[in-house]
């Protein structure tokens, strides 16, 4: 029997979305790199690491903190969070961790950030410092909430967990759905009972590496097959390598229903 995960948003405020970052795990440019792609001039071909804040009434959350978190909240002028939902322990989506201090700071209160037990685990080794009994003044304050795969709230927000493998059963990332909007990113194969939590969404966020196929990652041709079988009204792709081609290029190449993100993009419904 199919969940009916369609629900009334609890709130008729607007839910604003601004993509931080659409890149891969290397960036675009990529170090190095001579590639069109990274050559280019355009700034929607410049991506810093995958992440997004979503804001509604007073409150807004954070999903994934890369090592350009500091940069991402310094170019939205971002002064204060609720919440970071981290979607796997890779180091592009939780390198940021250490420049929560600034929160902690202006906002008087450590960050809560909600990660799986494994992902806590490795949150705890890699930032150790900020989990010493008696740390050194001024390490990152951070309140680890457990996540798992079951709806909870964040103030008056009700959040869906969409698991999604990575690579497989011991490698998976969560998506997160909330209210009409669903964002997923690092994922290449989504089970049909995770994909009805995601059924009727009006916005859907998935990743696209490149139009290569990959062992890890969603390429163009399945992320647009699996848009096309959840029909929302609008799709975006994110996490896109250099070897996507140029945004000028690939963003003619879509259904009309379907468009490449870019770092600033915002979006409001």
């Amino acid at each position: 029997m199919l969940i009916n995960y369609n629900f009334v948003p609890n709130s008729l405020s607007k839910m604003k979305i601004t993509f931080l970052g659409t890149g891969t795990s290397q960036g675009v440019p990529v170090i190095a790199c001579d590639c069109v792609v990274c050559k280019s001039k355009d700034k929607r071909d410049k991506r810093l690491r995958s992440s997004i804040a979503i804001e509604k009434d007073d409150w807004r959350i954070i999903i994934d903190c890369g090592p350009d978190f500091r940069q991402q909240m310094l170019r939205e002028e971002i002064r204060s969070i609720d919440a970071i939902l981290v979607t796997h322990g890779h180091k592009d989506h939780l390198g940021g961790l250490d420049d929560v201090r600034a929160f902690n700071y202006i906002n008087h209160k450590p960050a809560q950030v909600y990660a799986t037990s494994k992902v806590q685990r490795i949150i705890k080794m890699e930032f150790s410092y900020a989990f010493d009994k008696n740390p050194y003044p001024g390490v990152p304050e951070i309140i680890l909430q457990k996540l798992t795969n079951r709806p909870f709230w964040i103030n008056n927000q009700k959040i869906i967990p969409i698991k999604a493998l990575h690579y497989n059963d011991d490698h998976f990332v969560f998506g997160f759905r909330m209210d009409d909007f669903t964002y997923i990113t690092d994922a290449v194969n989504i089970s049909e009972k995770e994909k009805d939590k995601i059924r009727g969404s009006k916005i859907i966020v998935l990743n696209a590496l490149r139009k290569q196929k990959h062992y890890s990652h969603f390429n163009l041709e399945e992320a647009l097959a699996l848009m096309h079988e959840l029909k929302p009204q609008r799709g975006y792709l994110t996490h896109i390598s250099h070897q996507m081609g140029k945004f000028s290029d690939v963003n003619h190449e879509l259904p009309g229903f379907v468009k490449l993100a870019y770092d600033g993009l915002k979006l409001t419904f």
